[in-house]
């Protein structure tokens, strides 16, 4: 393994290409509450503020709001900003200042504003946290005109994309999988990286078409593995964007399978899976031998820590899915 391609935590990915960035262009600038001298609660900005100082990693006050409304600020004023959100739960009181000048700033000014601004939100359950620190918002961003919305699932993905939102003159709202964070994969620093928004097919496979992004695609890629050993073949796309979606990439899948089963931790009823299903419906009426079904949570309030397993989607329900979908 060479020095360009390491073995990384999916958090310590993240922050390696925080501090590429930084290192590359001096307008870059992370803000967040104890981004700095904590380094993150979950460490993903671990040492950025001992090597940049505090006028480029900003430790800020406990005000969502006015950390994005300080971000919108910067980005006016030729800066790229990348704001951390602590939790998922935490981003609301920033909600207005994102859907009303964030994403309609650039339309407002007839394209002559751009808003180089990356909202990190780790985001998902999975890691036993109390009450508005599990939750899959995702899907209020992705209706939302204006934004872009990605979601890595491994370690290259996440240093690979987080380059790639930085540099966007577009706002990008980045949802990172906060129970995958210590998952390990390869990096490699000097590849060139695909487009920001494609998705792909991770695993190949030809009865069934499972699509998902963020933390469900491990669970997908264990319930292929787990269906092998039945003589069930499984396609798996990660969709690794959400605004816009890679419908094509997920068409040729399904054209080649004739099923689809969409899989996501946000609640089922008019999650991003309900995208999915509606446009490869359309696109795929006489490919499909069974309707689009979707995994996800369900629609509830999340769950204290305790009941959480039996919320997420796990293995058995995506392959109960599955099952579902060929008995057709």
């Amino acid at each position: 393994m060479t020095m360009a391609v390491q073995k990384l935590p999916l958090a310590r990915a993240l922050n390696e290409s925080l501090r590429r960035a930084l290192e590359t262009d001096p307008k870059v600038v992370l803000m967040g509450e104890d981004v700095g001298k904590l380094g993150g609660v979950f460490r993903v900005t671990d040492g950025l503020q001992k090597d940049f100082g505090e006028d480029r990693v900003i430790d800020t006050p406990l005000a969502e709001s006015g950390i994005v409304g300080t971000a919108i600020g910067l980005a006016l004023r030729g800066y790229r900003p990348v704001v951390e959100i602590q939790f998922d739960g935490f981003v609301f009181p920033a909600y207005d200042q994102i859907v009303t000048q964030l994403a309609k700033m650039h339309a407002r000014a007839l394209g002559k504003v751009k808003l180089p601004v990356v909202i990190r939100i780790p985001y998902g359950g999975g890691i036993g946290a109390v009450e508005h620190h599990s939750e899959s918002p995702e899907a209020l961003f992705a209706h939302v005109a204006g934004l872009k919305v990605v979601s890595p699932s491994n370690s290259s993905d996440a240093y690979w994309m987080m380059q790639q939102a930085i540099q966007s003159d577009d706002p990008v709202i980045f949802f990172e999988p906060k129970r995958r964070y210590w998952d390990k994969a390869e990096v490699d620093t000097e590849a060139i990286p695909g487009p920001l928004h494609a998705a792909r097919v991770v695993r190949e496979g030809a009865r069934v078409t499972l699509a998902a992004y963020g933390p469900m695609v491990k669970v997908c890629l264990e319930a292929a593995a787990a269906a092998e050993e039945e003589g069930i073949s499984l396609e798996v796309v990660d969709l690794r964007s959400l605004s816009p979606i890679d419908f094509g990439t997920v068409q040729r899948s399904v054209e080649r399978t004739g099923r689809l089963v969409v899989v996501h931790e946000a609640p089922v009823f008019l999650g991003a899976g309900a995208e999915v299903a509606a446009r490869i419906t359309e696109r795929c009426f006489y490919h499909l031998e069974a309707p689009v079904l979707r995994v996800g949570g369900y629609h509830t309030p999340y769950p204290p820590a305790r009941l959480e397993e039996e919320y997420l989607p796990g293995l058995d329900r995506v392959l109960d899915a599955v099952d579902r979908a060929l008995a057709y």
